[in-house]
């Protein structure tokens, strides 16, 4: 079954103009979901709204929006108002200027959809559209109501078709140096850094998103399978031994070379591997103290 359009309308390069759908590109139909039970009674309950000074419940004809000018004054907001708000973004996504990907800042980028042509007649647009971004190894920058909100985003060839990723505003991103200590600059060991080095070599390979596994969902799926009987609670689990802050990277980083997450190589360390592993539980432990570990 085709997935249904998350929007509709059209794209636009200058005078070129094509119809346009967007379709999300994630799902989480999926994922394991519950539902809420009465605990006496075994039955599916239902949320409903309640009037906060009569304490009586609200029925759905009777909920409407309000957006509140002042305390406990609202402004009342009906559906028709809402969707009586159009601006350009609403049903156009003009490109208005164009970047490579390679300048977009990863934190920015917020949530990616395929870009198809809506219909026959609007597939050579597309393509030269496409095409030209394809060429030139550019992306373009627009605007698209999504959901009620205006959202920037960037769109680059993808196939036989474009990904739209919708991204983040400037302000609604923290800066970096906020969750860094300070930015203190850190003089790194050069024997460290060459074993840190051959670990990361030992482990390079191409990127695989099959490989990747749910396994708290997994472990959930597995749990429902096994106790099926009403009234099972779920085993007591003996928690995982949550990593510490490493002492000795140089013992570390040559545990994790001999591992078998290293293959067995039998690389020579580096030449001062011996006096490094000898002095190196007192100046390592000196500059790596709980709560200050630098990676």
């Amino acid at each position: 079954m085709a997935p249904r359009p998350a929007w509709k309308g059209y794209l636009k390069l200058s005078l070129v103009t094509c119809s346009v759908e967007l379709y999300g590109a994630t799902t989480q139909a999926e994922k394991v979901s519950f539902r809420t039970l009465n605990r006496e009674t075994g039955n599916a309950v239902r949320r409903q709204y309640i009037d906060q000074q009569t304490g009586k419940p609200v029925s759905e004809k009777d909920e409407v929006r309000g957006y509140e000018v002042e305390k406990d004054e609202f402004l009342l907001i009906e559906d028709e108002d809402i969707e009586g708000v159009k601006i350009e973004s609403s049903y156009t996504i003009d490109l208005e200027s164009f970047t490579s990907k390679a300048d977009v800042d990863p934190v920015y980028l917020d949530k990616p959809y395929y870009l198809a042509p809506a219909d026959k007649v609007s597939q050579e647009a597309f393509a030269v559209i496409r095409q030209a971004l394809e060429e030139q190894k550019m992306a373009g920058l627009a605007r698209v109501v999504l959901y009620q909100r205006e959202r920037p985003c960037l769109i680059e060839p993808l196939g036989k078709g474009m990904l739209l990723t919708t991204l983040r505003y400037g302000d609604t991103v923290r800066q970096a140096e906020d969750a860094y200590d300070g930015g203190k600059k850190v003089k790194v060991d050069p024997d460290l850094l060459e074993l840190a080095t051959k670990v990361i070599e030992r482990k390079k390979g191409k990127f695989d998103p099959s490989t990747f596994e749910d396994r708290y969902e997994k472990a959930v799926i597995d749990f429902i399978k096994k106790n099926q009987k009403k009234g099972k609670k779920a085993p007591a689990r003996k928690e995982d031994e949550k990593p510490s802050n490493v002492i000795n990277l140089f013992d570390a980083l040559k545990k994790s070379l001999a591992s078998g997450d290293g293959k067995g190589d039998d690389d020579d360390p580096p030449k001062k591997a011996g006096a490094k592993a000898s002095s190196g539980n007192s100046s390592s432990g000196k500059k790596s103290s709980p709560g200050k570990k630098k990676s």
